[in-house]
């Protein structure tokens, strides 16, 4: 079975290499010190578990699982308060909090191994859909392109715009797609700052400079940038409401 570490801190790699020890059957095949590294090794290397800091530089744990169109069985090595790891506790193989004893990584693991187990990985979406409502999470999106991973901070989106499975979003830095549907986005930002608009279209509200009568009770959204966003019937009583009008 191959495996990955991925987390920041060298001590928790000895650590996890140390009481690997007494698991031949695991090979570590990679070890990295960031999302972005991790990102990289688990394309190259197909792991089937790693063992995951959540708070790491670049990009943190839940960022980088974002990344990963499958990502593998999962035990998240971290400090990241206990509370807030039962939200998504079930959503992972297990979670060693640090620091950890051996007894405490020999159960997790095993429970990895148990012969009942499935060796591909959990559903992470009920995972990532829990942490993105944290606040930490709320200040930007990480999107991949090809091998380039971008980090957009929220306050630098224009607008989202559907595109069939994937959400288009135009921001400062360009446009970028990312595999998410727009209700995530919809739950995941400030709705007194981002407003569905549209069906297909999501407004920072700070970008409108004015808004047209387009057709009927329909209206169009003139951007700072330019851009022309349509509002729907339903959509102008939400901006209108958040607008104070």
């Amino acid at each position: 079975m191959k495996a990955l570490i991925i987390d920041d801190e060298p001590l928790a790699h000895t650590i996890i290499n140390e009481y690997l020890q007494d698991y031949p059957q695991v090979t570590v095949v990679a070890e990295c010190y960031d999302g972005f590294e991790g990102v990289k090794a688990i394309g190259q290397h197909q792991p089937n578990l790693i063992f995951l800091d959540i708070q790491m530089p670049k990009i943190n744990g839940f960022e980088m699982l974002e990344l990963i169109e499958q990502p593998p069985a999962i035990i998240f090595t971290t400090a990241f308060e206990e509370y807030a790891l039962r939200a998504f506790e079930a959503h992972a193989i297990d979670y060693l909090l640090k620091p950890f004893s051996k007894e405490r990584f020999d159960k997790a693991l095993h429970k990895y191994l148990e012969p009942h187990a499935t060796v591909s990985a959990p559903p992470t979406a009920a995972l990532l859909e829990t942490v993105a409502r944290m606040p930490t999470q709320k200040d930007r999106i990480v999107v991949r392109t090809g091998s380039k991973i971008s980090i957009i901070p929220v306050h630098e989106i224009q607008y989202l715009e559907a595109d069939d499975d994937f959400v288009k979003i135009h921001a400062e830095g360009g446009t970028f797609l990312k595999n998410k549907t727009m209700q995530y986005f919809e739950n995941l930002l400030d709705n007194r700052q981002f407003v569905r608009v549209h069906r297909s279209y999501v407004v920072q509200v700070q970008q409108i400079v004015r808004i047209d009568p387009y057709h009927k009770d329909t209206f169009t959204a003139i951007l700072r940038s330019g851009a022309r966003i349509p509002v729907s019937r339903t959509g102008y009583p939400r901006l209108k409401a958040i607008l104070g009008w």
